[in-house]
């Protein structure tokens, strides 16, 4: 499909986290690409906060999710205050032990992450262009043009065979398609402030802070002494424009003890619940704030975007390089339409339980959480499940027409289960082969011969690790296959003396130019 009169394969707008993770899971494929954002340097300040284990697991597919790691803080516990005075404590130690090589939420602020991205993307090669504003764009036949000014007014026009909008909630993308963006804005407005402070709440972990009508979230950064306070203003007739820190009013942080010697940045704004109604037209693509937004609970935003770019990008590689059937884009708004309609009406409900007025709503806050947060905690179930439904490791696409089949209690849809010391060597985890990026089959066990020459046939990887009791207690069936999309959520599962099934897939979905005969 490449064609020499194209200036690029797919050309990204936005370089926020999105964008940037499509730019470098594409250039990892091979793909070409532009990567074009309006403004004329990287976010400075940033609301986003958690990095899921989820988006670690796929940034250690590209080889730099331990430099993430060591630029963040694991956020490992946290307190939750009632009217001033500490009312629970909660451990998030062992919460994902054993289900991720990432256990806990980690706090790396948006800004260093996007500086990160960025650096990594320079490494292989791509700049992200700058001061480049989308004016407007069509589709002609195989190709879409795009029509973009310039920080100089100078306006020119490009051709690609795919444009990604990850150009956020106001999106250019979005709006030419003539996509609706369904859903509303919540009446409280929020701010976030850096601050540089001392007190009880600077202990390294997550407090929360609940009074009769507001609520504070004390978020630890890396340096000690720097946290993120972001927190629901209940007078906010002046708007979010003439909103400042010297305006809002302190006592819920004064009560906790806190003293703000320092306010490096600080800024206002309402918090909005909607998800395109489409997240594909023709050869556009929406991902990210572009196609969904919702509450901050449970740290979901910026994941939920990585996770689009990360499903997206295979597609679209395996696509233009002639390794799949154009259909194969179509599973992409199947696939994360779904996730994002259930995770938007889910933080809704939390959100509005935590900014309601009402006497219940009050009760709950004041005298519910605390009591019932720390017994949730101290069930190792809950707490697990817990895990799993915040880091986004329990998304799966089950439902989705890529998926076929089950073994043990793992399903094609599934992500794959994490097994730490898999290989024979103890040294390296189930995970290791996936950083190849490609198609591979997985078997926990014994491999039959058929299945041997079934790989040999398609040129496809094959990687064998010897059983343990670990894999039968992460529901994988032993000698089973398992075949893994490039994004380590697994296409096929079957049992040893069904590997017909994944041949029979990969010819039937027009996966058949992986086979080195075609």
């Amino acid at each position: 499909m490449a064609d020499e009169n194209l200036d690029t394969e797919v050309l990204i707008i936005g370089a926020g986290p999105t964008g940037l993770v499509l730019a470098l899971w594409l250039k990892r494929l091979g793909v070409r690409i532009r990567i074009l954002d309006k403004s004329n340097a990287p976010g400075t300040t940033s609301r986003a906060l958690a990095v899921q284990a989820r988006t670690l697991e796929f940034y250690g597919q590209l080889g730099f999710a331990d430099d993430v790691v060591r630029q963040g803080r694991w956020a490992i516990g946290g307190t939750i205050w009632t009217k001033g005075r500490r009312a629970a404590h909660i451990d998030f130690k062992e919460m994902g032990s054993g289900i991720s090589p990432y256990p806990y939420p980690l706090i790396f602020p948006q800004d260093q992450h996007e500086r990160l991205l960025i650096d990594y993307l320079s490494q292989l090669g791509v700049f992200v262009e700058r001061g480049k504003e989308l004016l407007k764009f069509g589709e002609s036949k195989d190709r879409v043009w795009v029509k973009v000014r310039n920080s100089d007014g100078m306006e020119e026009t490009c051709t690609t065979a795919f444009l990604a909008g990850c150009d956020g909630a106001r999106s250019i993308v979005r709006e030419q398609l003539g996509i609706g963006f369904p859903g509303g804005t919540y009446q409280h407005l929020f701010y976030v402030a850096d601050v540089e402070a001392t007190g009880e709440t600077l202990n390294g972990g997550l407090n929360v802070a609940f009074e009769r009508a507001d609520f504070l979230v004390v978020f630890p950064l890396k340096d000690d002494g720097r946290a993120r306070f972001i927190r629901t203003v209940r007078d906010a007739s002046s708007g979010e424009d003439n909103l400042s820190w010297a305006s809002v009013d302190k006592g819920i942080v004064a009560d906790l003890r806190t003293d703000v010697q320092r306010l490096n940045w600080f800024s206002a704004y309402r918090v909005h619940h909607r998800v395109a109604d489409h997240f594909r037209k023709g050869r556009s693509f929406l991902l990210g704030d572009a196609a969904h937004i919702h509450s901050p609970v449970g740290g979901q935003g910026m994941n939920t975007g990585i996770g689009d770019a990360v499903n997206l990008a295979w597609k679209l590689a395996a696509v233009l390089q002639e390794k799949a059937k154009a259909e194969v884009l179509d599973s992409y708004e199947l696939e994360r339409i779904a996730f994002a309609r259930r995770l938007v009406a889910t933080t809704d409900r939390a959100f509005t339980a935590i900014t309601s007025t009402s006497p219940f709503a009050r009760q709950m806050r004041l005298c519910m959480i605390p009591f019932v947060a720390p017994l949730l905690f101290s069930s190792r179930g809950l707490r697990r499940l817990l895990f799993r439904t915040i880091s986004q490791v329990n998304v799966n696409y089950r439902h989705s027409n890529l998926s076929r089949g089950c073994a043990g209690s793992v399903h094609a849809g599934d992500r794959l289960p994490w097994v730490n010391g898999a290989t024979n060597s103890g040294n390296e985890d189930n995970f290791a082969p996936l950083r190849s990026l490609n198609w591979q089959l997985h078997v926990y066990g014994d491999v039959a011969p058929q299945s041997r020459a079934l790989c040999a046939q398609w040129n496809l990887p094959i990687h064998v690790f010897p059983w343990n009791g670990e894999m039968k207690r992460k529901g994988l069936e032993r000698d089973a296959l398992y075949l893994l999309r490039p994004d380590g959520y697994i296409a096929v599962a079957a049992n040893r003396i069904r590997s017909e099934a994944v041949g029979t897939y990969l010819a039937e979905m027009g996966f058949w130019l992986l086979s080195e005969d075609k």
